[in-house]
C-alpha cells in the first residue's frame, strides 16, 4: 500500500498497520522527522526536536514487533508534548526565559505514560510564556497551517499547529481557560479537555494548579479517546489525580439514541458571529439526526464565573511563580507579568469571593447535568480570529473574558469537553464546538464525538502546506 500522506493518517489507523507490520515504527519515525525539518522552520511548532531519542525509541518499538513482545495501543505511534511537560534529561523552558536551562531528571507521569503504552516521543512543543495568553517576545509564535495571519490558538498553539501539520499524529497539551479547545478549533482538530483530576498533572509546570488540566489534541474523536485511555489513570504522585486506575473509552461511534442533548440558545449565540451560530444550528441538525433527543435549556449564568477566572488564576500563578517573580520580573514579558500582578494584589477577600461564587457555579452545573447527558456549546464568540483582532487580549480584561466566555467555565466546574471541528468560514479557516458531560463522563464524549465524526468529515480536511526551505 502506497504511504501517500503519510503524516496525515489518523494514529489509531499508523497503529494497526504497524501490529500488522504494514508499515515500520523506524520508517514512519524517519519520515516524520523529515517533515519537522523542511516545514517547521517556517511553523515554529517545536521547542525541542529529539531526533535521536526518538529513532532509538522507532527502532525498540520495532524489536519488539519482531519479537511478538505485548504492545501497547500506541506501539511506534509518533506523539509530541506540550513543553510544560518534563521530560527527563531535556530542557523544559515552559515558553518562558527564565526556565531554559530548568533539566528535570525524570518524565512527566503523562510523558511515562505514553511511553508505556508504546508511543514515539519526538520532542516538545511550543507554547505561550508560562502558558498564559501571549508568547514572551523572544520566542517564535507557532503559525497556524491554515493561513499564517490568524491565531493558533493560545497556550497549546505548538500541539495544535504541529498535530495539524502532519508533524506528528497527536500531542498534549494543557488547558486552563480553553488551550486544548482554542487551538483543536483553530487548526481543524479534536481535543479533550478531561475531568479535571482524570490526567495527572505530576511533572507539568502549573499555571493555575486549580484551575489546570492536561489533555489530548488528535485528528479524530477516535485519536483522542486512544490517547486519553493512554494517559488517564490515578497518580499516587499527584494528589489531586481522581481514584479510578483505569479509563474505559469506546472503540466504535455509535448514534446517540436516548442521549439528552441541551442548547441554550441564548448563551450560544450572545455576542457571537452569525458563521458561529449557523454553525451550531447545523451541528444540532447532525445530532438530531443521529437520533440525539434535543432539548432547550437555560445555563447558569457564567459572566461572574468568566470575569473572575483572572483573580482565580492570577492567584495561583503568582504562588507558582513565587521563587521567580519578582525576582526576575525583567525576564517575564508583558502577559504574564500582568496576570501575576493581578495575583498578588488580590485581597483575601476578593479571592474568596471568587472562590465561593465558582462553588455555587459547579454545583448549578452538576444540578443541570442531572437533566442532560450532553451540553452543546460554542468554542469561541468569535470564528478564527486574526493576529490583529487578538493584539490587545492580554492586556484587556473584558475581551479576554469575551474570548473564554464558553470555555473558562469548564474550567471553574471541572467538568470534560471535547471540542471537534464543524465547518469552515468563508475564507477557508476551521470553526468548531464543544460537547460538555458530567465528571467522569469522557467515554460518553469520545463516543458522541466519534459518531458525529461518522456522520460528517470536517475533521478529514487537511492544510494545504508546501515544503518550505
Amino acid at each position: 500500500m502506497p504511504n501517500t500522506n503519510l503524516h496525515y493518517w489518523e494514529a489509531a489507523e499508523l497503529a494497526r498497520r504497524i501490529r500488522t507490520r504494514e508499515i515500520s515504527p523506524v520508517e514512519v519515525t524517519e519520515a516524520i522527522l523529515d517533515r519537522i525539518s523542511s516545514l517547521d522552520p517556517a511553523l515554529h511548532s517545536y521547542a525541542l526536536v529529539l531526533p535521536e531519542q526518538a529513532l532509538a525509541q522507532a527502532r525498540e518499538a520495532e524489536r519488539a514487533l519482531m519479537h511478538d513482545e505485548p504492545l501497547g495501543p500506541l506501539h511506534g505511534v509518533p506523539v509530541a508534548v506540550k513543553d510544560l511537560c518534563w521530560l527527563a534529561g531535556s530542557p523544559t523552558a515552559a515558553g518562558t526565559t527564565i526556565h531554559k536551562d530548568f533539566v528535570p531528571s525524570e518524565d512527566a507521569t503523562v510523558v511515562s505514560k505514553l511511553k508505556a503504552a508504546g508511543a514515539v516521543v519526538l520532542g516538545k512543543l511550543q507554547l505561550t510564556e508560562g502558558a498564559f495568553a501571549t508568547h514572551h517576545p523572544s520566542v517564535p509564535e507557532p503559525v497556524n497551517p491554515w493561513h499564517p495571519n490568524h491565531w493558533a490558538g493560545a497556550s497549546s498553539s505548538g500541539s495544535g499547529v504541529a498535530t495539524a501539520a502532519g508533524l506528528c499524529y497527536a500531542s498534549i497539551g494543557t488547558d486552563t481557560g480553553g488551550s486544548i479547545r482554542f487551538p483543536a478549533a483553530a487548526n481543524g482538530l479534536t481535543g479533550i479537555k478531561p475531568t479535571w483530576g482524570r490526567v495527572s498533572r505530576y511533572g507539568v509546570f502549573e499555571l493555575g494548579a486549580s484551575l489546570d488540566h492536561v489533555g489530548p489534541i488528535a485528528r479524530s474523536a477516535a485519536d483522542a479517546a486512544l490517547m486519553l485511555g493512554a494517559i488517564a489513570g490515578h497518580d499516587p504522585r499527584d494528589p489531586t489525580s481522581l481514584p479510578q486506575a483505569h479509563l474505559e473509552l469506546p472503540t466504535a461511534g455509535q448514534d446517540l439514541r436516548d442521549l439528552r442533548i441541551g442548547v441554550d440558545w441564548q448563551w450560544n449565540s450572545e455576542g457571537t458571529d452569525d458563521v458561529i451560530s449557523q454553525a451550531i444550528g447545523r451541528v444540532i441538525d447532525v445530532l438530531r439526526g443521529l437520533n440525539g433527543q434535543i432539548r432547550d435549556i437555560r445555563f447558569p449564568e457564567v459572566r461572574t464565573v468568566v470575569d473572575q477566572w483572572e483573580i482565580k488564576c492570577g492567584v495561583e500563578v503568582a504562588v507558582a511563580h513565587a521563587d521567580t517573580f519578582p525576582r526576575l520580573s525583567a525576564q517575564y514579558g508583558p502577559a504574564l507579568t500582568r496576570l501575576i500582578e493581578i495575583g498578588r494584589n488580590t485581597s483575601a477577600m476578593r479571592y474568596q469571593e471568587a472562590l465561593l461564587n465558582r462553588a455555587a457555579f459547579r454545583g448549578k452545573v452538576n444540578k443541570l447535568m442531572q437533566d442532560i447527558d450532553l451540553l452543546v456549546v460554542p468554542v469561541q464568540p468569535f470564528a478564527a480570529p486574526t493576529h490583529e483582532q487578538l493584539g490587545a487580549l492580554a492586556q484587556d480584561p473584558e475581551l479576554n473574558s469575551r474570548l473564554i466566555q464558553f470555555t473558562a467555565p469548564f474550567n471553574s466546574s471541572g467538568h470534560p469537553a471535547i471540542t471537534l471541528p464543524c465547518g469552515f468560514t468563508a475564507s477557508g479557516m476551521p470553526i468548531a464546538f464543544q460537547l460538555v458531560a458530567r465528571h467522569g463522563e469522557e467515554a460518553l464524549l469520545c463516543r458522541a464525538g466519534m459518531a458525529f465524526q461518522q456522520a460528517t468529515d470536517w475533521h478529514r480536511r487537511h492544510p494545504d502546506i508546501h515544503l518550505r526551505n
